[in-house]
């Protein structure tokens, strides 16, 4: 399987395509949350950590809202300012649909800002009828010049490698692939899921990201 022509030019492709297995929680964090949705993390905070931790790239995604984006990016021009080095923030959400009959979320990454095709999925809470199917939601994403992953794949009641199967008929860019299934204090990917995920999607050709999934005030963990 080879990437859509859109995917393989986005800017992101190239930094998703060095995700390693000890890429997170210290250089890449593509999936953490903020009050804005179900986290802890004051967006400002949240940024704090960043800088602090030293990560070279960060996506926050908060569950249907954007909300935090504009704060974050705020407070890194701030650290800038004061002779930080920051991490480039790329934009990011996080949105629930149906695949395979099955609920499971989607990592919307590098989208265009208030584009049109993402606005349903916007407004705090999951979307119904036909607009919550996996191809409604990876389309909208697309059409907003993103990239769809499906998030954590082996914590959904179906098998990772059926839902991963789906999701690549439908034209998804890729999965998260190192996750903390375990949920440790300090964040760790569990290895022998990851690694099959990793194997799954490195066969296919698809990208691959991670994330600590942070909810809590610290961002090395969940």
């Amino acid at each position: 399987m080879v990437l859509r022509p859109e995917a393989l030019a986005h800017p992101l492709t190239p930094v998703l395509r060095q995700v390693q297995a000890d890429s997170c929680p210290d250089r890449l964090n593509f999936h953490c949350h903020t009050i804005c949705s179900d986290g802890s993390l004051h967006p400002e905070a949240l940024a704090a950590e960043a800088v602090a931790i030293g990560l070279e790239h960060l996506a926050v995604t908060d569950h249907h809202a954007l909300a935090a984006h504009g704060a974050i990016a705020a407070s890194l021009v701030d650290h800038r300012q004061r002779g930080a080095a920051t991490p480039t923030l790329w934009r990011g959400v996080e949105i629930s649909c149906l695949l395979e009959g099955c609920l499971v979320h989607v990592l919307g990454l590098g989208f265009a800002a208030e584009h049109p095709s993402l606005h349903p999925y916007l407004q705090g809470t999951s979307v119904v009828g036909p607009a919550l199917l996996a191809e409604a939601v990876v389309g909208a994403i697309r059409a907003a010049g993103g990239l769809a992953l499906l998030a954590h794949p082996a914590r959904y009641r179906l098998p990772h490698q059926r839902l991963i199967a789906a999701a690549a008929d439908l034209g998804f860019d890729g999965a998260e692939v190192w996750y903390d299934y375990a949920m440790q204090p300090r964040w760790q990917p569990t290895e022998l899921v990851c690694e099959a995920i990793a194997a799954d999607l490195e066969r296919r050709g698809l990208l691959m990201s991670c994330g600590t999934d942070t909810h809590g005030l610290v961002l090395r963990g969940r």
